[in-house]
C-alpha cells in the first residue's frame, strides 16, 4: 500500500467525519451521512481493493462513534464495509464511461441509496430499535441525504481529479 494514498483516504475520512459531525438530526435522531461521499470519493480515485477495505472499515468506524441513531453504532460497522465493496464493483463496472463527473454523481446517488437501505434495514429489522417504518425513514433520511451526497460529490469530484492530475505521477498512484 502506498503511504501518500493512505494519507489522502484518511483526509478524506476526517473532512468526512467533521462533516457528519455537524450535519443536524432531521428525523427520529437521524442526520444525512456525509461521511459516505468522502467514502465514495476515495474508491472512485483510488480503486483497489485493500484500499477499498481499509476505507469503509475506518469510515464505518468514525461514522459509528459519531452516530446519533440508535443501534446505529453495530449498523455502521456492518453496512459501510458492505457498502464500500458494492460501490468498489460498480466503479469497475464503469471505467470505460468517460464523463467523469456524472460517473461520480451517479455512483453517488446509488451508492449512497444502497449505503440507506442497508443501515436502514439492520436498524428496523435486524436490531429493531427504531419507531418509524421503512418507507417513512428512507423518505425522510436516505433520499435526501443522496441528493445531499450526490451535490458534494459534484462540487469536490472536480477538484480532487485537478489535484490528481497537477501531483507529480509516481506521488499519488493507487499501486
Amino acid at each position: 500500500m502506498n503511504t501518500r494514498v493512505l494519507v489522502l483516504l484518511s483526509l478524506f475520512i476526517g473532512i468526512g467525519a467533521v462533516l457528519h459531525a455537524v450535519m443536524p438530526p432531521i428525523f427520529f435522531g437521524m442526520r444525512p451521512d456525509m461521511l459516505l461521499a468522502m467514502m465514495f470519493l476515495g474508491i472512485i480515485m483510488f480503486p483497489k481493493v485493500s484500499y477499498v477495505l481499509v476505507l469503509s472499515t475506518a469510515t464505518g468506524i468514525v461514522s459509528a462513534l459519531t452516530t446519533t441513531a440508535p443501534g446505529g453504532q453495530i449498523a455502521n460497522l456492518i453496512e459501510k464495509p458492505v457498502t464500500g465493496m458494492i460501490v468498489f464493483v460498480l466503479v469497475l463496472a464503469m471505467r470505460n464511461f468517460k464523463q467523469e463527473r456524472i460517473k461520480a454523481a451517479v455512483l453517488t446517488a446509488v451508492g449512497t441509496i444502497v449505503s440507506g437501505s442497508i443501515f436502514l434495514g439492520l436498524i428496523l429489522f435486524v436490531i429493531g430499535l427504531m419507531d418509524a417504518g421503512f418507507i417513512a425513514m428512507f423518505l425522510t433520511v436516505v433520499l435526501p441525504t443522496a441528493l445531499l451526497n450526490t451535490v458534494l460529490m459534484m462540487v469536490l469530484h472536480p477538484f480532487s481529479l485537478r489535484i490528481m492530475r497537477s501531483s507529480p505521477p509516481q506521488t499519488l498512484r493507487a499501486s
